[in-house]
């Protein structure tokens, strides 16, 4: 943690640091000290009604008002402090505390308890701090680690730092703070004080005597191995010391920097770094607005997500000269009269309003520039800029890039820290590279990032001049914000009043080849034998009659055509849309509407959301049923993406060909799923009848179908854990028990397969397609119809008998589990290039008592032998040939509950053991580790955004949930 803290040192022999491994340094660890800074007593002096708000702001709870830090300190030494951050309690948000060391001079300002000094805070959430090591080569040590992370992980070293390092003979190496993994290295070597002289001329920093590593992405904090190779150095460089620190910048190597140790460590600067603020107690900014309200920073700010977790809050437009954790701070007034007196020219640049130098001399804040030896300045750290031009009437700012030896000794107003949308050339929330080290460039910016019309409304609107008119900005397709320009035959300022005066461009040389009349905003030239009407603003001749007979024939000819135009169009439109209408009404008596109307009106067992749709509301849901929304092609047809006018995000399933057959399909669907109230089961929304094939809306399910998630990618490893596989096979029993056993009339699904099993976003399963199911009543138990499924799932019974019974069901279930259990597809080809049935593959390999090697891999390394015992035997049961020796589905549905029951007793009786156990031993750790984490470790990368995928519950909480969702 500590920015000067010595480094952990590692002894090795000469040969191990000369033979070191890239294995070596993955596994080593990087111990870091730290330096406790202890933080003086502070005075209990607050009233009654400030003590509610230390209490507030402490907690972490939303963003305070500036009256109510009012009590805080605002400095130490040079270094203004700014909320989120703060000295003593009520100040600072948590996590974001700072101490000021006041035994120094001047006072030093450090993050929290650490030696991390900071020497720059903006209102933006950025912080400038020192991060600097000086560490001494031992003879005997062969390897050192460094580490630091950042108080609370609330701030990431962004990626254009460098880390460099000053030695002879090492090698550096960087790594990843969480995963360890390498992300950059350099090596360092010395030779004869000539050739150092030749090989940094201009101050290069190229591995003589000095290197530097870039971070990749930005990081909460970073580990170091520095390593001592083997090398023979020569004199003066055979006992340097190694110097690290953290730039902006690439560093500037010198021979006086290397050997500045030798004659007085004390001499080695400390050299800053930009680290950006994260909110970390939440990954993002929708979970932060949802999870706890009263702790979330941006309330009257813009949210913006960090790429490596947690958020961050910027003002309208990232930068609105406000603060943006702070209550209303970000909403600044527009200023639109400046004091008199203002010096508006630096050098040779004129600057107008609303930019000014001087405070009240501007509009906004963010306007402000600086003027240093005749240049017009200001900065977006790192980089620094000068003001060339400044153009009103084309809305651009003209800028060139300072050089680093430019601005090194060059005093500068910082303003404009961390990108504005209100400059063309930047991105709404931050910085591209392009810009960050363009040399030159012409930047669009907007008086605020409102619309015309908005900005009108508005108390305070920037355009005064009277001559003046409102532009938006765009960069690209982004919208900016408005900025004012005087009207056509007008110049000036429109920011001011007045500021806009007439053009007279009868001064201007051969405008005209006759006479030039001048009037306001315009002018006329009238030929010879004309003169200019000031009151009609037009030359007039001795035939004016004439002229304006014509103009009157003319405008009323030009009305006459236009009203017959637009009376041919109305009617052309309405004679469409009564066609239009009498097709929609035939298409609807051909789909069988009127009978799905009957059933959704009459049958008490329909429930009262299903409902039928127009089409017009799914052309508009599905953008006119763009292929780019397709999702998905089931068994009898395609699926779209769409988003209703209600926002529900559903699925809409549209026939394939246009048969007598499809649409039995469709209808018998709609009435089997209308009577159908399971959480296991995909909800029906509704349908419609008016287009030439019929559609049904469901609800989306976001996670795909189970068939993807087994056999998309063979080759890596499946986002499915053990656990996971059981719940998702239990929950599609409890589906299809409840379709055969509890439904108001039993349904035989008649298509059941991993493809018509879907995951919704917390991965529960959801059983889908019933064009091909049928309801018999209560005292049938089979019903012969034709055969219907899919091969490697069809019951081999009801193939050769016609008859469809719910034990049918129950056989294709069977080939799901073995699926879950082999990760195979139902029809596969072996190892000798031949087609095989997945059910005869598996059973043989019971009778042959080889199941352990037809199974997949992550089965075995997560599963223990009794519960793949107990699964192969329910597969086993339900893959019978004979139907009236398979389990029915409720029986299925209890022995898949028992064995998840007992799976979760095993997990949990592991973990009390784990904790009882005292000092283990490195391997017994290890192994413990393995076996209590591999399952869900795989569970949260299949879905990041639930912390509890398995679910494992018992059986009492499963008949609550039996109650709150009956079946």
């Amino acid at each position: 943690m500590a920015a000067a803290q010595q480094p952990q040192q590692v002894s090795s022999s000469n040969s191990t640091a000369n033979h070191y491994t890239t294995e070596y340094f993955l596994v080593s660890h990087l111990i870091g000290l730290s330096e406790v800074i202890v933080m003086a007593t502070m005075q209990l002096v607050v009233v009654w009604s400030l003590a509610s708000a230390v209490m507030l702001v402490a907690s972490g709870a939303g963003p305070p008002s500036a009256a109510s830090l009012a009590h805080c300190p605002k400095t130490c030494g040079d270094v203004s402090i700014s909320y989120p951050f703060g000295i003593g309690p009520g100040c600072f948000r948590r996590g974001f505390e700072v101490t000021c060391d006041r035994t120094t001079k001047p006072w030093k300002l450090f993050l929290g308890n650490t030696t991390t000094q900071v020497t720059g805070l903006y209102p933006a959430g950025t912080v400038l701090a020192s991060i600097v090591y000086t560490i001494p080569m031992a003879p005997d040590v062969g390897a050192y680690n460094l580490s630091w992370q950042s108080p609370g992980r609330n701030l990431n070293i962004e990626s254009y730092n460098y880390f460099a390092f000053l030695g002879c003979g090492i090698g550096v190496y960087l790594f990843h703070p969480d995963t360890g993994d390498l992300v950059g290295h350099c090596t360092i070597k010395c030779s004869s004080m000539e050739a150092m002289l030749i090989a940094t001329q201009g101050g290069s920093c190229n591995g003589m005597g000095c290197c530097t590593v870039t971070f990749p992405v930005p990081f909460r904090g970073f580990r170091v191995t520095i390593v001592k190779n083997n090398d023979t150095l020569p004199q003066p460089f055979n006992n340097v010391t190694v110097k690290a620190f953290l730039s902006f910048r690439p560093y500037k190597f010198s021979i006086t920097d290397l050997l500045s140790d030798k004659m007085n460590a004390s001499i080695v600067g400390a050299l800053s770094a930009y680290l950006s603020t994260v909110i970390a107690d939440q990954p993002n900014c929708k979970r932060a607005q949802l999870d706890n309200k009263t702790q979330y920073a941006c309330t009257n700010s813009n949210c913006m997500d960090v790429k490596n977790g947690g958020y961050s809050c910027a003002c309208s437009g990232n930068f609105d000269g406000g603060n943006p954790y702070l209550l209303d701070d970000c909403k600044q007034e527009y200023n639109p009269t400046p004091k008199t007196n203002c010096s508006r020219s630096c050098g040779s640049t004129y600057i107008p309003f609303p930019f000014g130098l001087e405070p009240g001399c501007f509009a906004k804040t963010r306007f402000q520039l600086s003027c240093a030896s005749n240049r017009t300045l200001f900065a977006i750290p790192p980089a620094k800029y000068e003001v060339t031009n400044i153009s009103l009437d084309e809305g651009l700012l003209y800028v060139n890039k300072l050089s680093e030896s430019e601005d090194s000794n060059t005093n500068y107003l910082s303003i404009y820290y961390g990108g504005s949308d209100y400059f063309g050339q930047q991105l709404i929330y931050g910085l591209e590279k392009s810009d960050l080290y363009e040399e030159y460039g012409a930047w669009s910016w907007s008086v605020t990032n409102l619309t015309c019309e908005s900005a009108k409304r508005n108390s305070i609107y920037a355009c005064l001049s009277i001559n003046s008119e409102c532009l938006g900005v765009t960069h690209g397709l982004i919208y900016i914000g408005y900025r004012c320009k005087c009207s056509l035959g007008f110049e000036g300022n429109p920011y001011v009043q007045n500021g806009c005066t007439d053009i007279d461009e009868c001064l201007i040389p051969n405008i005209c080849n006759g006479a030039c009349y001048n009037f306001q905003g315009s002018y006329s030239c009238c030929p010879h034998g004309m003169s200019f009407d000031p009151v009609r603003r037009k030359c007039t001749s001795s035939n004016r009659k004439n002229v304006i007979l014509g103009i009157t024939v003319g405008i009323s000819s030009g009305f006459g055509v236009l009203l017959l135009t637009l009376t041919a169009i109305i009617l052309v439109k309405r004679w469409k849309r009564s066609a239009q209408k009498k097709i929609r009404r035939a298409y609807f008596r051909k789909n069988k509407g009127r009978l799905l109307e009957q059933l959704l009106s009459s049958s008490e067992s329909v429930t009262h959301n299903t409902r039928i749709f127009s089409v017009e509301e799914l052309e508009k849901a599905t953008n006119n049923f763009d292929p780019t929304r397709i999702i998905g092609h089931g068994g009898h047809g395609t699926v779209y993406k769409g988003i209703l006018s209600d926002q529900r995000v559903v699925a809409i399933k549209r026939s394939k060909i246009v048969e007598q057959s499809e649409i039995d399909q469709f209808v018998n669907e709609v009435a089997i799923l209308s009577q159908v109230i399971h959480r296991n089961v995909v909800k029906l929304f509704g349908c419609c009848l008016e287009s030439e094939v019929p559609l049904l809306v469901y609800e989306f399910i976001s996670n795909g179908t189970l068939h993807d998630l087994l056999h998309g990618n063979l080759s890596a490893k499946c986002l499915l854990a053990w656990e996971d596989r059981i719940r998702i096979a239990l929950e599609a029993a409890g589906a299809l028990a409840y379709l055969h056993s509890s439904a108001a009339m039993p349904i035989f699904h008649r298509d059941v397969k991993s493809t018509n099993i879907l995951l919704d976003d917390a991965f529960t399963t959801k059983v889908s397609d019933f064009g091909a199911s049928r309801s018999i009543s209560i005292d049938q138990t089979r019903v012969v119809t034709a055969v219907q499924g899919t091969f490697g799932y069809l019951d081999p019974e009801y193939y050769y008998t016609g008859q469809l019974t719910e034990k049918s069901d129950v056989f294709s279930f069977g080939v799901i589990l073995v699926e879950l259990l082999t990760r195979k597809k139902p029809i596969f080809i072996n190892s000798l290039g031949e087609k095989q049935n997945l059910s005869h593959y598996f059973l043989q390999a019971l009778r042959d008592k080889t199941t352990m090697d037809v199974l997949d891999c992550q089965v075995l390394e997560e599963a223990n032998q009794s519960e793949i015992d107990e699964i192969s035997l329910v597969a086993e049961m339900c893959l019978r040939s004979k139907g009236e020796k398979r389990p029915k589905m409720k029986e299925v549905e209890l022995r898949l509950q028992l064995l998840r029951s007992k799976i979760c007793r095993t997990y949990k009786e592991e973990s009390i053991r784990g904790r009882e156990t005292k000092q283990p031993s490195s391997s017994d750790y290890k192994s413990s580790y393995l076996a209590m984490t591999k399952r869900s470790e795989i569970s949260l990368v299949a879905n990041p955004s639930s912390q509890d995928v398995s679910r494992c519950y018992t059986m009492e909480r499963e008949v609550i949930y039996s109650a709150e969702f009956p079946r």
